[in-house]
């Protein structure tokens, strides 16, 4: 069947989405210009396999239904926008730097809200306090996360999760076309070079507040602990969004995170595809990289240093407890013997490397770590980060 003239193939996904939930309205419209470029780029520069292809397609239509039915519910009551989102703590260190461990032991505080797994992948209908640990959609995702680690033998070593667990905001940005998540497993430098420097993620990032709205609505508590390391990209609109949330920085020798960051890219992508531009994948997470870092650092110098709190991997590893309890000091709150017995249970449960190591080679990726070392030096200078033994 041929397109009909002047449609794009972004406004056949639209009406897709739009007859897979039947639903029309998408609320704000300005995720459209995103969903064009990146379908475009997708198009003309990812070189997908037809199994990749129809995975793009609908993980599209996927993000397109989960906004409709968000609008839907926010349609039929107005009254969840009444909700406020006060003085989240947001993580934005680097991949591969324990930050994920450290979002998990924080999600442990029964007094904080976090975006579960489960919930990231299908947030409507909104949770409810009364069965939010036996929601079906968990079972749901725990399918999901089995098919993966099929999918990606190696991402249960690289980025362990439970459907129970905290994720990340990607998937919500992801709504808006606006996300990191894209180039994780696909090659679309057109809309990665937009995102990066022509995107307004102002807009993104509203919407992101909004799904959290929906999501505390009727499931409390409302203290949030959000992660994600990509926001180090945005830090000038999420500031806009959140001006009064803190954030924890999570530190690692670059020479150890850049070319595992890369592997997991490698991981994603070579399931879409048979031809892995691997040296691409090296110059991609190296620049995207360093332009996050060196605008975090310009954010925290324009008089916003006392809103971060920082954490170096080597000592993090060896014994959380000491940083968390000035974590929480750095927050104005009390680490509960309760939150910290649950803590030590989870790190007990899931020791670092309890699905094996992923050992990985910096040179696949073009990677000359000297030379990475050298271009890094204004962050290892900044936060006294030494090479790794």
């Amino acid at each position: 069947m041929t397109r009909a003239a002047g449609r794009s193939r972004a406004s056949e996904l639209i009406d897709r989405a739009k007859a897979a939930v039947s639903l029309e309205d998408f609320g704000d419209d300005g995720f459209r210009e995103g969903l064009e470029i990146l379908v475009a780029s997708a198009d003309a520069e990812a070189r997908f396999t037809e199994t990749g292809r129809a995975a793009f397609d609908g993980q599209i239509i996927g993000f397109l239904g989960q906004r409709l039915q968000v609008e839907d519910w926010y349609a039929r009551h107005p009254e969840i926008d009444e909700q406020e989102i006060t003085a989240p703590l947001i993580g934005l260190g680097l991949p591969r730097t324990g930050s994920t461990a450290l979002s998990c032991l924080l999600a442990e505080d029964p007094a904080v809200r976090f975006i579960r797994t489960w919930e990231g992948i299908t947030p409507c209908p909104p949770p409810r306090k009364e069965t939010e640990h036996t929601d079906p959609r968990i079972a749901i995702a725990e399918e999901s996360m089995a098919r993966r680690n099929v999918l990606f033998p190696r991402m249960k070593i690289m980025l362990p999760s439970t459907a129970t667990g905290p994720t990340e905001c990607q998937t919500f940005m992801g709504h808006d076309f606006k996300s990191q998540l894209f180039q994780a497993f696909a090659r679309i430098p057109t809309y990665t070079d937009w995102l990066n420097y022509r995107a307004d993620l102002v807009p993104t990032y509203r919407y992101v507040k909004r799904v959290l709205k929906l999501l505390q609505w009727r499931c409390p508590p409302t203290r949030w602990r959000l992660k994600n390391p990509s926001h180090s990209m945005f830090i000038t609109a999420l500031d806009e969004v959140f001006p009064d949330a803190r954030y924890w920085m999570t530190h690692r020798d670059i020479g150890a995170v850049v070319p595992s960051v890369c592997d997991v890219y490698y991981e994603l992508s070579k399931a879409y595809s048979d031809e892995v531009d691997t040296r691409f994948l090296g110059e991609q997470n190296s620049a995207w990289t360093e332009l996050g870092l060196r605008r975090v650092i310009a954010f925290r110098d324009a008089g916003n240093d006392d809103r971060f709190f920082d954490i170096h991997f080597a000592p993090f590893q060896k014994d959380p407890f000491p940083i968390l309890e000035k974590l929480y000091a750095f927050l104005g709150e009390g680490l509960t013997a309760e939150t910290r017995a649950r803590m030590q249970a989870w790190r007990e449960a899931m020791p670092r490397d309890k699905h094996g190591a992923a050992p990985h080679d910096p040179a696949a990726f073009g990677i000359d770590l000297a030379a990475l070392r050298q271009r890094f030096g204004f962050y290892a200078e900044r936060f006294d980060v030494a090479p790794a033994a």
